[in-house]
């Protein structure tokens, strides 16, 4: 399977026959994270082609990490129905990412790909530099980047583990951000992932929930930090959202069931997370900065 033939499933509205029944996925596994989106069945839904945009993102120019499927792709192709121009970094899923690069492009926005891994720190520079080339300037950047590997029990997580985990979720976002900030002007954004796990916790991730922490007050206490200078510095919380990281983390039997375990009763689409970043990339949200917004089926938190 290749997006050669991958066909494109916008949202068209759920029909649910009944809503009080879980909604399930076929079982799956990959080997590799943080997954490939053209290897899930089904599909994951990244695109409302009911939305009518009205130009909240005009001419901007957004920095994206891991942008090339899930919650990333969902948001770049919000972001440049709304007129935005993109910068998009990934790992390695090449494929996943020109498929992205299309539909942005599809959409009026222009779109650059850089891939490579952001544990490296001068890679970030590399971005800022390359987009600063490309756009000259920069108005948002969001930090998306993640990957977990659960485990039953602490003593199960290695030292390579804690160091991978912490390195590609809360590193990478350090070394991303302070590349970008030189170059952001007042009244740009920041924009971070963190997790409901980070509230909630979770037992079997134990490493990942605490990135995730950290991720949520890095960006309380960076938002403090750059409030004089009018850099906004807010966070979206997802719940469990159908990305390509759930098929890579969990075995066959988990994701059968994976967001069944919520109010309603099943996982998020990666559209419907997408609006909380757009809220807080434009300047309907110039009020509002070390906030974090919840989006997760109905956990409260």
């Amino acid at each position: 399977m290749s997006y050669n033939n991958y066909p494109f499933i916008p949202y068209l509205g759920y029909k649910d026959e009944n809503p009080k029944t879980p909604i399930t996925f076929p079982a799956q596994h990959q080997d590799i994270q943080p997954g490939l989106e053209y290897k899930m069945e089904p599909y994951p839904i990244f695109d409302n082609i009911n939305y009518i945009p009205s130009g909240k993102l005009k001419d901007k120019v957004v920095v994206i990490s891991g942008g090339d499927s899930g919650i990333g792709r969902a948001i770049s192709v919000l972001f440049a129905k709304e007129g935005a121009n993109i910068v998009i970094n990934y790992l390695n899923e090449h494929e996943d990412a020109n498929y992205t690069k299309q539909i942005v492009e599809s959409y009026g926005g222009q779109c650059i790909l850089i891939p490579g891994d952001l544990r490296d720190e001068t890679l970030s520079t590399y971005i800022a530099e390359t987009t600063i080339k490309c756009f000259g300037k920069i108005d948002v950047l969001i930090n998306n980047c993640g990957v977990q590997f659960p485990q039953n029990s602490i003593l199960d997580i290695s030292s390579q583990q804690l160091k991978d985990t912490f390195e590609t979720n809360i590193f990478t976002f350090f070394y991303l951000t302070k590349a970008i900030l030189p170059y952001l002007d007042a009244h740009s954004s920041i924009i971070n992932t963190t997790s409901i796990t980070a509230f909630d916790g979770k037992k079997n991730l134990i490493d990942y929930s605490a990135t995730k922490g950290a991720i949520t007050v890095f960006t309380k206490s960076l938002a403090l930090s750059l409030a004089d200078d009018k850099i906004r510095v807010n966070a979206v919380a997802p719940g469990p959202i159908w990305t390509p990281l759930i098929p890579s983390s969990f075995n066959e039997q988990e994701v059968e069931i994976f967001g069944t375990d919520v109010p309603l009763k099943r996982a998020g689409q990666p559209f419907e997370l997408a609006p909380a970043y757009l809220y807080l990339a434009s300047d309907d949200s110039r009020y509002v900065t070390g906030q974090i917004i919840h989006v997760n089926g109905g956990t409260i938190v």
